[in-house]
């Protein structure tokens, strides 16, 4: 299948060199939740996914049509990651810039965390996607794991029109409910696109494994929190996905998102076995939309592919 061996699988691989690390295996599931992920050390890759950055391209050759969205190339925010009142890590979120995928321009994005305590816990894991500039479907989505005793690379390619989904090693495939296709790190980018109007209530068909859906969005409330990178007014959401990860309905899940245009996801908390685990975002780089985005023109996804 094109695009199973390309350049998304090696520059996962690449960043782990040397890792001796204790950790206990099933809270470092539990941190990661199927979910976040480290920042990458390897910073160029070959194969068929080819870096094609808009903002480099000739006006003529954008992408005709691109969806509005509060992030752009070159967004960074990084974290502090905290198991109850100990800060045991960092997580970072970043859209690296667009690339093409089987033809289509893609946003390339990761989210993540590294760390944990010492002798007890320690993760280092590696997550991204492949979101479809136009569409913000996903194209490719790529789980990379180091705990204690899960070591897994699973690379998964969405081909919309088929609509299949195919593991790379060939291990799984099967048919998706939907032309276009979200996993658990483009849920959280496409939902910053959302209206999010408190009391709402969005209910999602769109997540590649049809038994998990519907992936369910509830806006709870508005608030106003301090983290390392200054105070905030925000919305809370309340994802919930059908997975043991942090989205999972015992997980309680929430996610602060900034309450103006730029939709920065502020502080996140879940329950993992024994404490909360919380990101506080420490600071932020803003990219460059393709498209500006006004939350006051967002609009209401339907509930259905």
């Amino acid at each position: 299948m094109a695009g199973a061996t390309d350049g998304g699988l090696m520059k996962s691989r690449l960043r782990r060199v040397g890792s001796h690390l204790w950790r206990r295996p099933a809270l470092g599931a539990a941190l990661l939740g199927g979910l976040l992920v480290a920042p990458a050390v390897a910073a160029e890759f070959s194969g068929a996914v080819q870096a094609q950055r808009l903002t480099d391209l000739p006006m003529a050759e954008r992408v005709a049509g691109p969806a509005a969205t509060p992030f752009g190339p070159g967004e960074r925010m990084n974290y502090q990651v905290k198991l109850g009142m100990a800060s045991v890590g960092n997580g970072h979120m970043e859209v690296h810039g667009i690339e093409s995928i089987r033809g289509s321009r893609a946003y390339h994005v990761s989210m993540g965390i590294r760390g944990g305590i010492r002798f007890v816990a320690r993760v280092d894991n590696l997550f991204e996607s492949w979101m479809d500039v136009e569409t913000l479907a996903s194209h490719r989505f790529i789980q990379d794991q180091d705990e204690l005793r899960t070591q897994r690379h699973r690379q998964f390619d969405f081909y919309h029109a088929a609509r299949r989904f195919v593991r790379a090693d060939g291990e799984e495939s099967g048919d998706m409910i939907t032309d276009r296709p979200l996993d658990d790190i483009s849920f959280v980018y496409y939902a910053r696109t959302l209206p999010l109007v408190v009391g709402e209530t969005y209910t999602l068909n769109h997540y590649f494994r049809p038994d998990r859906n519907p992936v369910v969005l509830r806006v709870l409330r508005k608030d106003r929190i301090q983290v390392p990178a200054g105070t905030f007014n925000t919305i809370v959401v309340q994802p919930i996905i059908k997975t043991r990860g942090l989205f999972s309905e015992g997980g309680e899940a929430e996610i602060h998102f900034s309450d103006d245009d730029r939709r920065l996801m502020v502080y996140m908390q879940s329950r993992v076995p024994g404490m909360n685990l919380s990101l506080h975002l420490r600071d932020f780089t803003p990219g460059r939309p393709l498209r500006a985005f006004s939350a006051a023109e967002a609009s209401t996804p339907a509930s259905s592919p």
